[in-house]
């Protein structure tokens, strides 16, 4: 059913995406800000209480209903996941901007590139060359497929019904909001909680800002249960993504690069992903009117526009790769 589900999702998702997620967080939008009114002190301990409120009952909401639903009949309880899944993931409009500044480079608009990936990364890319503007759209594009497909199904798989990927959604959602993402101070690859901004959540989702305290204490909680539940499902995309690439460059990279980076799960993700595809990532970037000291990740080449097609052709292995596992143990289980 979890095999079914994801498919019916993809395609659902290819046909008609979800563009317009306020119906989806706009709810929970407000239901943040009124906790964050009413617990926020200024100490992790508010924030802690504030994200069991905000995440527990909502999760145990969605596996309940889920229960009832496939209780009453499958049809409904694969419905309820379709659903979820639809809601929580977002792949099309991502790989609609990733494409489209794809055709922009290779149609030489630069600056139809630098507008849409300005676009995509909430910052100005007036001054970026094509290879900046190629490396950066790689960058993004690996760690947006984990967050917003594979980090999903991960947990999907792992919990019932569609609770998991409420449960990463959801977190995602309140570190982004309540706090910026824990350790990483890029301003290039803060994370990927939108196509239109660093410092915005996805389409729908609320600005990602400091607590009006200051200090932005009250969010330390949501962002380490964040990165605790984004610790294992980040190697697994990093793994997924050295397998269907070059292994030994994604392992050596992975081993020796990841750490450099200053948030290390986005590290994980760029290092195998460069290493996979035999590019360049990272490095010192200007972003406005300074320049960003990055390290170096990766092997081989610098970013350009074929790599770019080599990016898509990875994701889509790793996506194959995780599809076909999950049917396979689909099949074991029903007869086994």
């Amino acid at each position: 059913m979890s095999f079914l589900a994801l498919l019916l999702t993809f395609l659902l998702e290819q046909w008609r995406p979800l563009i317009d997620r306020r119906a989806v967080f706009g709810p929970m939008t407000a239901y943040a800000s009124y906790l964050e009114r009413h617990l926020d002190a200024g100490e992790p301990q508010q924030g802690a209480v504030a994200w069991l409120l905000a995440v527990v009952p909502i999760v145990i909401v969605s596996w309940v209903l889920y229960a009832a639903l496939a209780a009453a009949s499958p049809l409904l309880g694969l419905a309820c996941n379709v659903a979820a899944l639809y809601a929580t993931m977002d792949f099309r409009q991502h790989s609609h901007l990733f494409n489209d500044i794809h055709k922009a480079l290779k149609e030489g608009d630069l600056v139809q590139a630098r507008q849409l990936l300005a676009a995509w990364c909430g910052h100005s890319c007036e001054t970026l060359s094509a290879t900046e503007v190629a490396r950066l759209a790689i960058e993004r594009a690996l760690v947006v497929s984990h967050r917003h497909v594979f980090g999903v199904m991960f947990w999907f798989l792992l919990l019932p019904g569609p609770s998991g990927a409420v449960l990463y959604r959801l977190a995602r959602f309140l570190s982004n909001r309540w706090r910026y993402p824990s350790g990483d101070k890029s301003k290039l690859v803060r994370d990927d909680e939108s196509p239109t901004g660093v410092e915005t959540a996805d389409a729908g989702d609320p600005a990602p800002r400091a607590t009006e305290s200051g200090a932005g204490r009250f969010g330390e909680f949501a962002g380490r249960a964040f990165h605790a539940l984004d610790w294992l499902p980040a190697r697994f995309t990093a793994a997924s993504f050295a397998i269907v690439g070059d292994f030994e460059d994604a392992a050596y990279c992975w081993r020796t690069q990841a750490s450099r980076w200053p948030d290390p799960l986005v590290g994980v993700l760029l290092a195998s992903g460069a290493g996979a595809i035999g590019v360049r990532l990272g490095l010192p970037i200007a972003c406005g009117a300074t320049v960003e000291d990055r390290p170096e990740l990766g092997l081989g080449a610098e970013a350009d526009i074929p790599f770019l097609d080599t990016t898509v052709g990875l994701i889509w292995r790793a996506l194959v790769l995780w599809l076909a596992l999950v049917l396979v143990i689909t099949v074991a289980a029903a007869f086994g």
